[in-house]
């Protein structure tokens, strides 16, 4: 088993925003010397609860902070960027630290329409914009890259259903979470793999499963690990805001409504949570289900040691050694 932490920066009640972000460089230097294969950031914009929104800055602090663990962005959000712009700032977080900087990439919409608007996001061919990213880290665009890698910069798409059919056309690897992970997924997956055209990065179809992981002592602790984000969830779900954050105590005491406590139970649901040996059963049996090559573990919680600890003992499940073998992007 591969397994990756996706730290989306959360930011927590009480605490100043830039310690989030200092707190996902700190989590990535204790992930490379519990042997993780890779850390991944992501990119939210005009988000109260998530301080990450420029993932190649993000990653060029956590490259000088570490020195072999693989780091990446799941995701990018094309359609808020020009393609020669991600291009030239990965080829730049990739002089930092060569050979080990992945780019994953996804089409999510801005939060809100402010947002949107904001971003100046327009319609765009996320299949077309792939392309010409590619163009451009190969070397076979009609304009340079400058810096130019040393080597490959892998690139990934974070895929939904119609974001499978456009992996598979161009010969790249998935990361899939959500719906897709659930019983019944599977033929979509089938599909990506039936579909999939071979390129010079990716000979063969390659899938990586997302979702929150959560360890403890016992079933139940592990479960309070998860109930910060699951509010946060029936927050943004019932009220449009997406919150830092909070204190499992003052989780449990706030008031809640029925629709909310039915979001807390789908985000429960769909989460892996529990002891060590509960959640190995789990990921095998998901890994199983979906045949995917790597975990890529998203939880978050407000308590920074309770995570940490969660972070060591996922790692140990699977024997993790401080230097990384970097063959397997």
């Amino acid at each position: 088993m591969i397994i990756s932490l996706l730290d989306r920066s959360r930011t927590r009640a009480g605490e100043p925003e830039p310690a989030a972000l200092r707190g996902t460089v700190a989590r990535a230097a204790r992930a490379e010397n519990l042997g993780y294969h890779r850390v991944w950031v992501a990119e939210h914009h005009g988000v109260p609860g998530i301080a990450g929104a420029a993932p190649a800055v993000l990653l060029a602090a956590i490259a000088a902070a570490t020195r072999t663990v693989r780091i990446g962005s799941a995701g990018v959000m094309l359609p808020h960027h020009q393609p020669i712009v991600v291009a030239e700032q990965f080829a730049t977080v990739s002089a930092f630290a060569p050979g080990r900087v992945d780019l994953g990439l996804g089409r999510s919409p801005g939060f809100t329409p402010p947002v949107r608007r904001a971003l100046r996001q327009t319609d765009r061919d996320f299949a077309a914009d792939l392309t010409e990213l590619r163009a451009f880290l190969d070397g076979t665009a009609e304009v340079g890259l400058h810096p130019r890698p040393d080597g490959p910069l892998p690139m990934y798409v974070l895929a939904t259903g119609s974001g499978l059919a456009i992996a598979a056309e161009l010969g790249l690897p998935v990361i899939v979470g959500g719906p897709l992970l659930r019983p019944g997924g599977e033929p979509a997956l089938a599909a990506y793999r039936r579909d999939f055209r071979p390129s010079a990065q990716q000979p063969e179809p390659r899938v990586a499963v997302s979702l929150d992981v959560l360890i403890a002592d016992t079933a139940e602790e592990a479960a309070d690990l998860l109930l910060p984000e699951a509010w946060a969830m029936a927050q943004a779900r019932t009220t449009g805001v997406f919150p830092p954050l909070e204190p499992v105590s003052v989780v449990r005491a706030a008031a809640r409504t029925p629709r909310q406590q039915q979001y807390l139970e789908q985000t429960a649901a769909a989460a892996i949570t529990g002891t060590p040996a509960q959640v190995e059963r789990r990921i095998a049996e998901l890994l199983d289900r979906t045949g995917a090559a790597e975990l890529v573990a998203a939880g978050s919680t407000f308590d920074r040691d309770a995570l940490a600890a969660s972070d060591a003992a996922l790692a140990s499940l699977v024997g993790g050694k401080p230097e990384q073998d970097h063959a397997i992007p």
